[in-house]
């Protein structure tokens, strides 16, 4: 069987996502639909908006050498994701350790960097 596309979404890096999820409700009308506390205390470090059937990912960077904050991501929704894993693998572009099954998010997912260091990551459902 092959893989199917299903969406993608852009992860945006943010130095306060708290702030910046307010941002996006008051001044684009986009609702949170999760954030990594689930109903914890704190400050998250990644959330997911969405506007009538478009989403973005909001993802906290240090802002440092290691951590910087203008990093570009994107996350891409596909079904039945392990013919397209191997295909990857076969390409040379991952290996074969880097996939994960079952996150703690609910997802297969695999990822790896373009030339110009953009993370591009390949996820499914896992349930």
């Amino acid at each position: 069987m092959e893989t199917k596309f299903i969406r993608i979404y852009p992860v945006l890096s943010s130095a306060d996502v708290a702030r910046d999820i307010a941002w996006w409700q008051e001044k684009a009308g986009f609702q949170k639909f999760f954030d990594d506390l689930g109903e914890g205390v704190g400050e998250p470090k990644y959330a997911g908006l969405g506007r009538q059937g478009i989403y973005l990912h909001l993802q906290w960077h240090d802002g440092n050498e290691d951590d910087p904050i203008d990093a570009s991501a994107i996350r891409i929704e596909v079904e039945n994701i392990r013919p397209l894993f191997e295909e990857f693998v076969k390409r040379g572009t991952v290996t074969p350790e880097k996939f994960r099954e079952k996150t703690a998010w609910g997802t297969n997912e695999f990822g790896f960097y373009d030339l110009n260091n953009n993370a591009i990551f390949f996820f499914e459902d896992a349930g």
